[in-house]
């Protein structure tokens, strides 16, 4: 049994414009000890979608219209607040995007490591400060002890990055969500925070999701992908299948716009044209049709299916004669 499933699920906001749908019947699973990346643009749905499995959507304007969310075998979507409050943070944690915003700029950092600790573990304040002063060590972050009287901005975004992990491991959760860890670092500091959730993973079995709009800092570290665009998932499958030999248009166009040293000078870069669609107002068929080099008229008039390839992998795309040639239907 996997630890987290997903079904079919389906959720969306209503605004002064109307109903906007914002995931559309996605499914994907995570097994113990793995690591998941959810890669897409902005806008494509990801965070609303892991906000939704910890029960983070404020309801109205957000609405779960449809589908699962199990986690060990419980569907979350049915848990009340109070069953909720027992899940996050112990369970299940979550590393939010933006560190300086996501920690109290009038709260010490040890101040708000203990606290879950001291709520969830029912530890004194003596235990969940030494415990927090492991954490800082575990995470590599230099005379800890220090570092728990001081507050978030005498930190750099790279350390409080890594408070942020060891806020997220202090219960011992089974399962992360990292939303966009790395936003706002250089790209030194990005492949030592997913250097370090790697290693974490590994060394504690903890399963990991991480949700970012790009593919090539995933490439190295995540076991599957799922490629979101407009709500939906276009393309699923094990890392190295889907780096390999994408089958959806979005996800060749993804893999395009990385810059790589073993692309030729003159070479350019190929990003992908126009900009994400509307959630207001899908296209009737495909919603990457109106983007893609190889859209036909079916592209745009119909939902293409989920075209299964070796090993689990999928894509939903009419073309893949075009793009996966030897392995289309």
């Amino acid at each position: 049994m996997s630890l987290l499933s997903v079904h079919d699920l389906e959720l969306g906001f209503e605004t002064p414009a109307g109903h906007v749908s914002a995931v559309n019947g996605i499914s994907y699973t995570v097994e113990p000890g793995e690591i998941v990346a959810i890669v897409g643009e902005s806008g494509s749905g990801k965070t609303v979608a892991a906000q939704a499995v910890l029960g983070l959507i404020p309801q109205p304007p957000g609405e779960i219209t449809g589908g699962r969310v199990e986690f060990d075998g419980e569907d979350l979507l049915g848990f009340s607040e109070q069953q909720m409050r027992t899940i996050r943070g112990r369970r299940i944690s979550m590393v939010f995007q933006e560190p300086m915003t996501s920690l109290n700029p009038v709260l010490s950092i040890g101040r708000q490591m203990t606290e879950a600790m001291r709520l969830h573990l029912g530890l004194t304040r003596e235990a969940a400060e030494q415990r927090a002063v492991e954490l800082l060590g575990l995470v590599g972050i230099a005379d800890p002890g220090r570092r728990l009287r001081q507050y978030p901005h005498h930190l750099s975004g790279g350390m409080r990055q890594r408070v942020m992990i060891a806020i997220a491991i202090a219960c011992e959760p089974v399962l992360i969500i990292a939303d966009e860890p790395t936003t706002a670092l250089d790209v030194t500091i990005q492949a030592q925070i997913l250097a370090l959730m790697q290693d974490l993973t590994r060394r504690l079995g903890v399963a990991l999701v991480i949700i970012t709009h790009n593919l090539g800092v995933v490439a190295r570290y995540a076991d599957r992908v799922n490629v979101m665009y407009a709500g939906r998932i276009v393309e699923q499958g094990r890392a190295d299948s889907v780096y390999r030999r994408p089958g959806h248009p979005y996800t060749i166009g993804l893999l395009n716009s990385v810059p790589r040293l073993d692309r030729p000078r003159d070479v350019p870069i190929e990003p992908i044209p126009g900009s994400p669609p509307d959630p207001a107002r899908l296209p009737p068929g495909c919603a990457f049709a109106p983007r893609c080099l190889h859209a036909v008229e079916r592209c745009r008039s119909e939902v293409p299916p989920s075209i299964s390839f070796e090993g689990g992998h999928t894509a939903r795309c009419w073309q893949t004669a075009v793009t996966r040639p030897e392995t289309a239907p």
